[in-house]
């Protein structure tokens, strides 16, 4: 947080754009947003560092858009992170209670989750997240608070969530040289999915689909834990590329091409789409078929793996709240039908349902990750600064008494 305002910065480097959103914590614990700056990326591919002079440029015209929108100082963010290196795996831990009246407390707890997050992962990997899941009480499954039960075992699992440690602090160092702090890091699919999806979403299973100019983020909730996330490293540049290979003309104009025209929907009219030149030189016709046909291919083959991961982990079936699509591809016409489509599943252009604020930040689905990272901070916050268990203010106030004597 940023002093007195309980101001929360998120910030997303992304390949297309770089979006800085600045949210307020309300006295109800509620969150509004209040700022949003937006500038193009440079210096980023496939979701990674390349030239960070030249990405720092970009974060820093986003961040100062967003203090003049908000009207406040910026001087800590908490980042996404992304890139095709970015892994994922489930894991358990396990601890034997071994207190006298076998009851489980929270450093219980602590050292089950610590155990299940020594995770082998290579050497130059670090740990993103490590996501509690279940816990399992004497075997019994399903336990979502095992505090003050009784037990002679208790076991949990964690969706744990890796990268390249030399990649991610490439953003961080990034982000520090604008200069800004970085507060903490999280994946962009579980940021996103912090903003698009509600606890019911979650409990009732859902896929959270965030397309971006160079990945495609994936993460799955079932059961209203984190089953299964993932990175492709195609986006909606390698849409555009494709429209520049097939219909021979330059990456601006294939760019302004599919958005004022594209359509990933299927068969369309063979309408011809005149495009202007320059001065002297004649104008140009393209088949709108020919383009739409380009961009369909491309988005339905990027569904389709996501669609593979899922059917691998068997999840397929559990996604009962449907598939979020979100991210700047989500704003590609006839996304929602073709999505529906290739998953058999209720599809939702994924718009933020979290947080407050003005509609056009609200509704803009490539803000999604940004916002969510506003969402994922207070929740941290407030992990750290939960309050000490009954039996934990009991034995401290044991001790403050010995202490006396």
């Amino acid at each position: 947080m940023n002093g007195k305002n309980k101001i929360i910065v998120g910030l997303e480097v992304g390949t297309s754009k770089v979006c800085a959103v600045v949210g307020e914590v309300l006295a109800d614990g509620m969150i509004t947003i209040i700022g949003v700056g937006q500038a193009p990326s440079e210096g980023v591919r496939k979701g990674e560092m390349v030239d960070l002079d030249k990405a720092a440029a970009s974060i820093h015209a986003a961040v100062s858009e967003a203090e003049n929108s908000a009207d406040v100082e910026i001087h800590n963010v908490y980042a996404s992170v992304s890139g095709g290196h970015v892994r994922c795996l489930n894991n358990r831990g396990s601890v034997v209670i071994t207190n006298d009246d076998r009851e489980v407390s929270e450093d219980e707890v602590r050292n089950v989750l610590l155990n299940a997050k020594a995770v082998n992962i290579p050497v130059d990997h670090v740990i993103i997240h490590a996501i509690r899941q279940h816990f399992f009480v004497d075997g019994h499954n399903g336990v979502t608070n095992p505090v003050g039960m009784s037990a002679s075992r208790l076991e949990a699992d964690v969706h744990v969530m890796y990268g390249v440690r030399n990649r991610l602090q490439n953003t961080i160092r990034c982000i520090k040289q604008v200069p800004l702090d970085v507060a903490n890091i999280a994946a962009s699919s579980f940021a996103s999915a912090q903003a698009v999806l509600t606890g019911e979403d979650q409990r009732l299973g859902a896929v959270v689909i965030d397309m971006g100019g160079g990945t495609t983020d994936f993460i799955v909730y079932t059961e209203g834990v984190v089953q299964h996330s993932g990175v492709i490293a195609v986006g909606g540049d390698h849409i555009t590329n494709d429209i520049a290979i097939g219909l021979r003309m330059p990456m601006k104009m294939s760019e302004e091409l599919k958005r004022e025209h594209g359509t990933v929907e299927g068969p369309v009219g063979d309408e011809r789409i005149v495009l202007k030149r320059e001065v002297g030189l004649p104008d140009r016709e393209v088949s709108r078929a020919q383009l739409c046909r380009i961009m369909n291919l491309r988005v339905e083959e990027t569904l389709t793996l996501v669609k593979k991961e899922l059917e691998k982990e068997n999840l397929l079936d559990q996604l009962h709240a449907g598939v979020f699509v979100t991210g700047g591809c989500a704003r590609l016409r006839g996304m929602e039908a073709l999505a529906s489509q290739v998953f058999g599943l209720p599809v939702h252009i994924g718009h933020s349902q979290t947080v407050s604020g003005p509609t056009s930040a609200i509704e803009s689905p490539e803000l999604s990750t940004a916002i969510g990272l506003v969402r994922y901070a207070l929740s941290s916050q407030r992990e750290q600064h939960k309050r000490p268990t009954v039996r934990e203010t009991f034995q401290q106030l044991v001790s403050k008494v010995r202490s006396m004597f």
